[in-house]
């Protein structure tokens, strides 16, 4: 009799032991999940500005050899919709951003890219209070050199970007569609999270009960080979 007192008083501390160590891996996969850090991702700038509103001009190299030291630099030029030849911009070197453009773009041209670094892959700007003066062409030229130890690569990345300025800003049904599938696959991810965190809660519990089954037959078999 004392033997199955201590069985039954027993039982739910096995069955709590069972279920933390299954819950143990879910656990780990989460906290890696959370320390992740996000990659460096080479995105398209916008291209439809809307008149007296602010608007930034997206321009990313990413830099494919991660663990390799670098310098860069980036040098911003603009050509008018009625112009033929471009005129330099602003530029980003050594940490610094200068504006040289000062009569079409005063006071309102803000460097908006990576800050406080030679390495840089963002080298996005910022223009203030748009106007229709600002449609046109935009030339954003990336130069990085990559640092090995016996030598250096030189890389050059260009991207051109077509901006044309708007009373208001319209959305395409393009545009449209993509947001909706956006949202559409987060609550299918979301569902699909819960129905797996449901499914793997199941699975341990019958585990937990499976153990405890299997303790409770063992005690009882101790229990009559002793009486």
């Amino acid at each position: 009799m004392p033997v199955r007192g201590t069985t039954s008083l027993l039982s739910p501390v096995r069955m709590s032991a069972v279920q933390e160590l299954l819950l143990l891996p879910l656990t780990l996969l989460a906290l890696q999940a959370c320390l992740c850090h996000g990659a460096c991702v080479e995105v398209d700038s916008d291209t439809e500005a809307v008149a007296n509103e602010g608007f930034k001009l997206g321009c990313i190299s990413c830099k494919k050899r991660g663990e390799v030291p670098a310098v860069a630099s980036v040098n911003w030029y603009f050509k008018a919709s009625d112009e033929t030849e471009y005129s330099h911009l602003c530029s980003y070197e050594n940490e610094e951003a200068f504006i040289i453009d000062m009569l079409s773009f005063e006071d309102r041209l803000a460097w908006n890219g990576s800050k406080h670094t030679r390495d840089l892959q963002d080298g996005s700007i910022y223009i203030l209070n748009v106007t229709y003066n600002d449609t046109g062409t935009y030339k954003c030229m990336f130069n990085r050199i990559l640092m090995y130890s016996n030598y250096e690569y030189h890389i050059s990345t260009n991207k051109t970007i077509v901006i044309n300025v708007v009373p208001r800003l319209t959305r395409g049904m393009a545009s449209i569609l993509s947001e909706v599938m956006m949202y559409v696959s987060i609550i299918g991810l979301q569902l699909w999270l819960v129905v797996e965190m449901i499914y793997c809660y199941r699975k341990i519990s019958a585990a937990g009960e499976e153990a405890l089954r299997e303790s409770a037959f063992m005690s009882r078999k101790i229990s009559r080979r002793r009486f």
